[in-house]
């Protein structure tokens, strides 16, 4: 490596000092006689000196924070792969164009050019002109690694992210609190609408980061109620930024119970974080404005939704107007239909009255003849017929006894006179033999009779057993139908209470069963009615303000004029007031 001194004095100068030709001055005060030079003198004098040594050098490393501008220039930092150190770099349009190698970040490259210094801001650069390829860094591999374990596992998928929330009340917040970042967010956050904010302190930066990272992950999701974390950390380099392209810190965002905002470096920085969260902010200060909706925006949503909800009642509450305006068109006065009702339950007892009397008459016609059928069939009856014919029996019995005997009697009584007649005339063995012959007429007399006697006797117990036996069969046909009738009687009356009994208990039924959806529209009507009554506007609250000189509802305060009388029409009550002023 050259000895030659950036600070020298350059060729040609003679000895007068910096190239532009600027006088040497001495500060006052300054008596050891050493050169002051501006800023813009000495970041020349460097650009000059680094220009002069290093005009053509070939460097090669890995590519990180490429930038490819509007006007086609490419600004990018060249990594060395072995120790930590890095190159600011600048590429021409004309130079990209014609560039062999793929420019991005992860691209191992050789580049030819010359050392140079940023005057305006005195930062130290490389202008490069040729680029050739030198295959991808190690940086890059081991992000392409991770991120392609992570796609096989579904962790980058788009319908496993979360959307976030539209209004949130805790946002939790991890990074460095050193870092600009965390004051972007809590600015940014604060200015759109008010919020509590948690932070959750780690290190974003060097070998213990990740681990860093995942301990304030896990610390933030026990915050109760919380709604969504930022997770970040301002711009930097690719090594700076290596932290968040760490697997520990892509698993425990995916763990995270809340909707994740990934904010890591600048919008062109891409990192494993990135990939895995709800939601990717090129900046953290986009990530706040993307977790914390502006209040002037809520408010407008607000009046917005308001505007709806009043037109979307407007037309309710004319619908519903319309409807009752209908109803009460289509309803009928319940005293009507309850006079109708009555009279069909008029018309339903009469008709079954009527059922009723011709039923019964139908019942009383077949007692009747039950109790015509019973007459004739009387064994009282039967049994006086039956002596009527006894006594005639007995009459032409004793009428043939005596036309029987009459003779007989004329015989003896014949021969009684011819035997007192010769008896005067015979001698004893004459009377004797008359005595026998009296005593056998005697005796044949009896003889005569007993005959006669005994039919008569068996002629009366014959009479009296055939009354017997008549009258018992009578008796109990007599019995059986008086039981029919009785049972027929009691039976016919049982089943008459009991229709007339179901009748009756039917009845209120058909009533309700035909008044309850009348009284069923007549309450749903009603409770319409008191919805939009005004009534239940003064019960929530409001009040009718009635101008007393033309008893209308005031609308305008232009209406009513000073001195004018008031009616405060209340929920409970009303207040008389004057108006002072208009």
């Amino acid at each position: 490596m050259s000895t030659l001194p950036l600070f020298g004095d350059p060729p040609g100068d003679g000895g007068r000092g910096p190239r532009d030709g600027a006088a040497r001055k001495k500060p006052a005060g300054n008596g050891d006689g050493e050169r002051v030079f501006r800023v813009s003198q000495l970041n020349r004098a460097v650009r000059g000196a680094l220009e002069q040594r290093w005009g053509n050098v070939w460097v090669h490393g890995e590519i990180s924070d490429f930038m490819l501008a509007a006007s086609g220039h490419a600004y990018f930092m060249l990594n060395d792969e072995d120790e930590p150190a890095q190159l600011r770099v600048v590429m021409f349009r004309s130079d990209v164009r014609r560039s062999k190698a793929r420019l991005g970040d992860g691209a191992r490259v050789k580049l030819q050019g010359q050392l140079s210094l940023f005057t305006p801001r005195g930062t130290y650069q490389m202008i490069a002109r040729i680029a050739v390829p030198q295959g991808l860094g190690e940086l890059h591999a081991q992000f392409e690694r991770t991120r392609k374990k992570l796609e096989a596992e579904g962790l980058l998928a788009p319908e496993r992210k979360r959307a976030l929330p539209h209004l949130p009340r805790v946002l939790g917040v991890v990074t460095s609190p050193q870092g600009a970042a965390l004051h972007d967010i809590i600015r940014v956050a604060q200015a759109r609408s008010p919020l509590r904010i948690v932070i959750a302190a780690c290190s974003v930066q060097g070998a213990d980061a990740p681990q860093s990272i995942v301990r304030a992950l896990r610390r933030i999701a026990r915050v109760p109620q919380l709604d969504a974390v930022i997770v970040g950390r301002g711009g930097g380099a690719a090594e700076d930024l290596v932290a968040f392209n760490d697997e520990r810190v892509a698993r425990a965002i995916v763990a995270c119970p809340v909707p994740v905002i990934s904010a890591v470096g600048h919008e062109v920085d891409v990192s494993i974080a990135d990939l895995v969260a709800d939601v990717r902010a090129a900046t953290p200060s986009n990530a706040a404005e993307l977790a914390v909706p502006e209040r002037r925006v809520l408010l407008g949503e607000l009046r917005a939704v308001e505007r709806r909800l009043q037109r979307a009642a407007e037309v309710y509450v004319g619908r519903a107007k319309l409807r009752l305006a209908r109803s009460s068109q289509q309803l009928r006065d319940p005293r009507r239909m309850l006079q109708h009702t009555r009279a069909r339950l008029s018309a339903c007892e009469q008709r079954a009255h009527a059922l009723l009397r011709s039923r019964l008459r139908a019942q009383r016609g077949a007692l009747g003849e039950l109790h015509e059928r019973l007459a004739r069939s009387d064994p009282r009856l039967q049994s006086a017929l039956r002596r009527q014919r006894l006594r005639a029996l007995q009459a032409r019995l004793q009428s043939g006894g005596r036309s029987l005997a009459r003779p007989e009697r004329t015989a003896l009584q014949e021969l009684q006179t011819r035997l007192q007649n010769s008896g005067r005339e015979l001698g004893r063995p004459q009377q004797t033999e008359l005595q026998t012959l009296q005593a056998r007429l005697r005796h044949a007399e009896r003889e005569l009779g007993r005959p006669q006697r005994a039919s008569l006797q068996g002629l009366q117990a014959r009479l009296q057993r055939l009354e017997r036996e008549l009258g018992r069969p009578q008796r109990a046909e007599l019995q059986a139908l008086q039981a029919r009738l009785q049972q027929a009687g009691r039976a016919l009356g049982r089943a008459q209470r009991a229709q007339l009994h179901a009748l009756q208990a039917r009845l209120p039924a058909i009533g309700r069963a035909f008044c309850h959806p009348q009284r069923q529209a007549l309450a749903r009507l009603a409770g319409q009615l008191s919805a939009l009554s005004p009534l239940a506007s003064l019960a929530r609250g409001y009040a009718i303000v009635l101008h007393e000189p033309t008893g209308r509802a005031l609308l305008r305060a232009s209406d009513a004029q000073a001195g004018d009388g008031l009616q405060v029409r209340l929920h409970n009550g009303t207040l008389r007031a004057r108006v002072e002023a208009t």
